[in-house]
């Protein structure tokens, strides 16, 4: 027994001698790393051939060491202060407007004022063409330009003049810049079947108490299932979060866990407050762009079997950032503190989460993941993102359409709108409307005489195939093979166009541009919920509450 002692003292003599020999070295290298970095600053100020600029120097060694580390921890200087509080809340302060380049005009115009905001308040319609502000023309700007000069202190007021193509008038707008709430709970409502919907896009300082109304007023309306929609949700606030899964899950249950390197870091959420329904059937709506608080809420749900996940993985965020770092001279540091674990104990963390070609997305097999239990005993896994209950892909969008939207040059889908909006000053509901055969007739030929053209997936494979087989040999025994499938595969645009799938995706953006311009962002939402894939599979499982069931509480075998 003496001897077990004796042997177990020395144990921990030499445990603690070699923790501090490696407290040692690792502090004596931050001396000497940061000691070569002085050194070499000095040196390139005082014998470089030009003139250096420190803060741009020294910020982008600062920057070039933050990107070794994880894509979420950042440096603000102070001249960012404005690009900070923007990050920390959300608001800024300007007009409350979507802009966006006419490439034609060779102007920034008005997309997509904001309901309840100074922009739309005064007048401001889509299209309508910057032409000056405050004086200043705004003719040959950029996008960022123009934005840069409708923002500034809140209570101070622009001048803006436009003209609007629908009439050719120059109209001049004195707007008064006010602090702009992006909108994060754009669209509520009841969908057929009794069930309940409540598109959620980022969790803000305040959203749970606006979700909550949102819900309360769906079960007065006889919601008899809710629907949580967090596609393309980036996170935000983890306190946000649970609150609202405060609302479905019992008083006192473990919601998340945060694990760091120092004690501050460590902390734990429960349910501190009687839910408001324990019973509702839930469903979630996730795709690759739900991340961070959006995957606490998910995960939580699923881990707890309170919800079914249904749509594609999530994005995979599972580090937590203490967001107000004091730095010298006013800048301010996000800084990564540590990882937070849901309810079955796994962290959703991507495994390889620093900077990589811009970022991380990794889902690893699941073979290298390790397996956790819902309440109920599921099998989940942690290794990068929630995996759904249901997997449901989105349509896909054709890539005629993809090249209308966001690549042609000739602003055919802009000006298109502009014209159907001056035709047309009042529009049907969004749960009524519909654009017409001869709306879209008329489009096509806009499209078709503007000589508009892109590149074909099937001419590009095609030639490559051709170079395939010139190189293997096979050519000569296939070329009219070849030469005949060249000749089917020609661009012929009226074709395309009025192919069934390439008209209804075409036909899905116009009507979306369209509902925004009548009825905001909810209207175009409300509009979309309508023909959506993901959403028309949510609304077939909760009307089957067997199958509901049977996913959350599967049969044991």
């Amino acid at each position: 027994m003496t001897m077990r002692k004796i042997l177990s003292f020395v144990f921990l003599l030499v445990a603690a001698s070699t923790w501090a020999q490696g407290d040692k070295d690792h502090n004596f290298k931050v001396a000497k790393n940061l000691d070569v970095f002085n050194a070499i600053y000095k040196n390139l100020d005082m014998m470089y051939v030009d003139t250096l600029d420190a803060d741009e120097v020294v910020g982008t060694g600062i920057r070039a060491m933050l990107r070794s580390l994880d894509p979420y921890t950042e440096y603000y200087p102070e001249d960012k202060a404005g690009e900070y509080k923007q990050m920390m809340t959300g608001k800024y302060a300007g007009i409350g407007a979507i802009i966006s380049y006419s490439f034609t005009r060779k102007r920034v115009v008005i997309n997509e004022p904001y309901e309840n905001m100074p922009a739309a308040e005064v007048g401001l319609k889509k299209g309508d063409i910057i032409l000056s502000i405050d004086g200043e023309s705004m003719a040959d700007k950029t996008t960022a330009y123009v934005s840069d000069h409708l923002r500034g202190d809140a209570g101070t007021t622009i001048e803006i003049k436009v003209e609007r193509p629908s009439t050719g008038k120059k109209l001049t707008f004195k707007v008064r810049r006010r602090s702009i709430q992006m909108p994060y709970l754009p669209y509520y409502g009841m969908q057929p079947g009794g069930v309940g919907y409540i598109n959620l896009n980022s969790f803000i300082e305040g959203c749970a108490k606006d979700f909550r109304r949102a819900f309360l007023d769906l079960k007065k309306q006889g919601a008899k299932c809710l629907v949580i929609d967090l596609r393309n949700n980036g996170g935000g606030s983890v306190q946000e979060a649970v609150e609202i899964l405060n609302m479905f899950v019992p008083k006192g249950v473990e919601l998340l866990t945060m694990k760091g390197k120092i004690k501050s870091s460590n902390q734990t959420f429960k349910t501190t407050v009687e839910p408001i329904d324990t019973l509702m059937p839930i469903l979630v709506l996730v795709n690759e762009n739900t991340a961070s608080a959006s995957e606490i809420t998910s995960g939580a749900l699923q881990d707890l079997d309170r919800a079914v996940v249904m749509g594609t993985r999530t994005y995979g965020k599972g580090l937590v950032q203490v967001p107000n770092v004091p730095l010298p001279y006013n800048g301010k540091l996000k800084l990564t503190t540590a990882k937070y674990y849901i309810p079955s104990g796994r962290c959703i963390q991507a495994i390889n989460y620093k900077h990589s070609r811009g970022g991380y997305m990794e889902h690893v097999p699941d073979s290298l993941t390790h397996e956790f239990r819902t309440s109920g005993g599921r099998i989940v896994r942690d290794g990068g993102g929630i995996k759904p209950d249901i997997e449901v892909q989105p349509d896909s969008l054709p890539n005629i359409a993809y090249y209308l939207e966001r690549v042609d040059t000739t602003d055919l889908v802009l000006n298109y709108e502009i014209d159907y909006i001056k035709n047309h000053p009042s529009v049907a509901a969004p749960s009524q409307f519909d654009l017409s055969d001869a709306d879209y007739a008329d489009f096509k030929k806009r499209v078709v005489d503007s000589g508009f053209t892109y590149d074909r997936v099937s001419e590009k494979a095609l030639d490559e195939l051709e170079k395939l087989a010139r190189f293997e040999g096979y050519y000569d025994d296939a070329k009219p093979e070849f030469e005949a499938l060249e000749k089917k595969l020609k661009h012929n645009i009226a074709k395309d166009l009025d192919y069934p799938y390439n008209k209804e995706k075409i036909k899905e953006i116009l009507t979306a541009d369209l509902m925004s311009a009548y009825y905001y962002q909810k209207g175009a939402i409300e509009w979309s919920l309508r023909g959506d894939k993901q959403m028309k599979e949510a609304l077939k499982l909760l009307a089957d509450p067997a199958k509901y069931n049977s996913i959350l509480h599967p049969a044991k075998k």
